[in-house]
């Protein structure tokens, strides 16, 4: 045993160097922890706290910091203070702070609405060094870049994107994927090229096709589906199908019942509802091939009742028809041979029915009786109303039935029993666009009535160029006819030129894919008009007026000119004889199937009802769709992408199921009405 005393001097030597071991240990556990950066991975801080890093970091991690603290501002719509840090970099970077640089540079682009410049600058990026978490941002911002417009490329995208994520990100990365084949048509998909290997996207395409092969019977969607699901079971839709999809699994039919049909049944409304319910009954009866007689009441009611504008009246009650024609006693019916294009179904049309239909007059009672007095004698659906103002009313009213509503109310609401069936010019305007466009045509001009018809027809048309990516619409508007007539006097003709559409744009809102935000553009001044010759010329006019504007362009225009003339369906009417279709060589214009050959005998049949008045033509094919509609209201509502070939047009059901119409193009060639293609 050691002595006391040498104890007490080696305790002694020992507790000096424990102090210090015990102060070292302390003072370290205050020193601040310096925090990891990566600037490939995640950035779930605020800008704020990066900014902060960037003020206590060293040389060293300072532009990490300021990177991260970019793309921080980015998410955040911060657009200007991001500008601000990227301008503080420091030019000394690696080539890992360098990809990421491209890659906001990219975002920020993309966030002022520079999508050329972004596309550039996402090409220049090496897409092998860069990491995962960089490459899904690389791909959703190509797919931001696309501006929602389908594309092989963007299917691609979506594609390479899709295992890279996880949970709700990886489920929202299958919708889109879905979403952006369903807004291809059937030929557009069948046109893509595809490589051998691209086993996944070839499953995306054939799902495609069984969808649209069976989008109108849920019973044979559901086996086909599944069929589809045993032939691909790697597809990662497959595993986890798009949620739209998914809802067919629930798909409830719509219970058998009564159909209460609300129009208006007496005042200057009368005519066109008579044309609807004429239409309606004749598809509900299945008569639509036994050419009945007009009365007397229908050719008189016609012929006095018809407004000269149409629906172009300051009263959006007046009329739905998107080309009401002056009334004459036209007595030839000008209808295009019959024709068959590729790709194109025949008309469909619900079968003859016994079920219960009753007519409620709209004019006669108010909206809030009439919905008590349907409900109590058991109807589940409505058909109408048909004028504008009592629509609106009718969404307003919070009605548990199911309503196809004839008209559509000035803003839009999603109810999940409410479908809005138009014939409006506004949809025809945004269908002509998307004809124009599919053209080649870059530099449109509208011609139109210097009244509230034409003020909406540019509107809509304006609005749905610059959705498909075309710069500003010019318009140019026209007096009455004796002013025509007074210029073509004159020999003044019509230039090809006119001022801006001032189009109020719907609010943007931020996109957000796979985490990554990209801020709607803080500017909202519409995009500039395009510098170039104006190269397609689309006219709002009645026959008449056609007659004097075509000379009157062809005054001011050169023959050589690659300018291509197109016109609504507001002057196609009954009467043009062989003269007029020579004097309108090479001029294009659309109308519902019905009127263009898709059924010459139903054709016939409709224009004798209606002393050859092709306005109210029109109105009783709306009828014949109605029926139909009505007959598939479950679908419409449940179903995503629903689509029909009717007579009023190829007919399609928005998410809030408003039904579009695709038209029919013909063109005037050598004296005869023809495809335009």
């Amino acid at each position: 045993m050691l002595p006391s005393k040498v104890v007490r001097n080696k305790a002694g030597r020992f507790v000096p160097v424990l102090l210090a071991a015990l102060i070292l240990a302390a003072c370290t556990g205050q020193a601040p922890q310096t925090p990891q950066v990566n600037i490939q991975g995640p950035a779930t801080g605020t800008s704020d706290y990066y900014l902060q890093q960037v003020q206590q970091s060293s040389n060293d991690s300072k532009a990490d910091w300021q990177l991260l603290a970019i793309r921080a501002l980015l998410n955040e719509g911060k657009i200007p203070q991001a500008n601000q840090q990227l301008g503080q970099l420091s030019q000394n970077l690696s080539d890992t702070q360098r990809q990421e640089l491209q890659l906001l540079t990219a975002q920020l682009q993309l966030a002022g609405n520079d999508t050329g410049s972004a596309q550039g600058t996402l090409d220049n990026l090496d897409l092998s060094s860069l990491s995962k978490d960089q490459q899904a941002r690389y791909y959703s911002l190509l797919i931001v870049a696309s501006q929602g417009r389908p594309s092989l490329e963007v299917l691609r995208a979506y594609i390479a994107q899709e295992p890279l994520l996880k949970g709700e990100e990886h489920q929202k990365n299958i919708d889109a994927t879905w979403q952006s084949l369903a807004q291809m048509t059937q030929e557009q998909a069948n046109n893509l090229v595809i490589n051998a290997d691209e086993n996944t996207l070839q499953g995306w395409l054939d799902l495609f096709g069984v969808y649209m092969a069976n989008r109108n019977d849920p019973d044979m969607l559901k086996a086909g589906i599944a069929d589809w699901q045993k032939r691909y079971p790697q597809n990662p839709a497959a595993k986890n199908l798009p949620r739209t999809l998914g809802q067919i699994q629930n798909l409830q039919p719509g219970a058998a019942g009564k159909i209460a049909l609300f129009l208006p049944l007496n005042g200057q409304a009368q005519v066109f509802a008579n044309a609807i319910q004429k239409g309606f009954n004749d598809a509900k009866n299945g008569v639509l091939n036994a050419a009945p007689q007009p009365t007397a009441a229908q050719a008189t009611s016609a012929s006095q009742s018809t407004p000269p504008d149409g629906n172009a009246g300051n009263d959006p009650n007046v009329v739905v028809s998107p080309a009401a024609a002056d009334i004459g006693n036209q007595q030839n019916v000008d209808t295009p041979t019959e024709r068959t294009e590729p790709g194109v179904s025949e008309i469909a049309t619900a079968p003859a029915s016994n079920l219960d239909v009753k007519v409620y007059d709209t004019s006669a009672q108010p909206l809030p009786q009439l919905l008590a007095q349907a409900q109590q004698e058991g109807a589940t659906l409505v058909v109408g109303p048909l004028l504008k103002n009592d629509v609106e009313q009718l969404a307003a009213s919070q009605t548990p039935l199911n309503v196809l509503a004839l008209n559509e109310p000035g803003n839009i609401q999603n109810h999940p029993n409410f479908c809005y069936f138009a014939l409006s010019p506004e949809d025809e305007a945004r269908d002509a666009a998307h004809h124009i466009w599919e053209q080649g045509k870059r530099v449109p001009l509208l011609l139109v009535p210097r009244s509230s018809l034409g003020d909406r027809v540019s509107t809509a048309f304006a609005q749905e160029w610059q959705k498909l990516g075309g710069s500003m619409v010019q318009q140019q508007k026209f007096g009455s006819t004796a002013e025509l007539k007074q210029g073509i006097n004159s020999g003044a003709g019509i230039s090809l030129n006119g001022t801006p559409v001032n189009v109020q744009s719907a609010q943007s809102q931020d996109v957000s894919i796979a985490g990554l935000t990209i801020p709607a553009p803080q500017s909202s001044e519409p995009a500039p008009a395009s510098s170039g010759s104006v190269d397609a010329t689309y006219i709002v006019a009645t026959q008449d007026e056609l007659q004097l504007i075509k000379p009157m362009i062809a005054m001011r225009v050169s023959s050589r000119s690659n300018v291509s003339l197109y016109a609504s369906s507001r002057s196609f009417q009954a009467g043009a004889g062989p003269d007029y279709r020579l004097e309108m060589e090479g001029l294009q214009f659309s109308d519902i199937p019905l009127l263009t050959g898709a059924n010459p005998s139903l054709m016939q049949q409709a224009a004798r009802s209606f002393n050859n008045d092709y306005s109210l033509v029109r109105l009783y094919a709306m009828g014949i769709d109605a029926w139909t509609l009505a007959n598939h209201f479950s679908e419409m509502r449940q179903l995503p992408g629903f689509q029909m070939n009717g007579n009023t047009g190829n007919l399609s059901a928005t998410q809030d199921c408003v039904i579009n119409r695709k038209l029919t193009w013909s063109q005037y060639r050598q004296g005869q009405i023809v495809s335009a293609r």
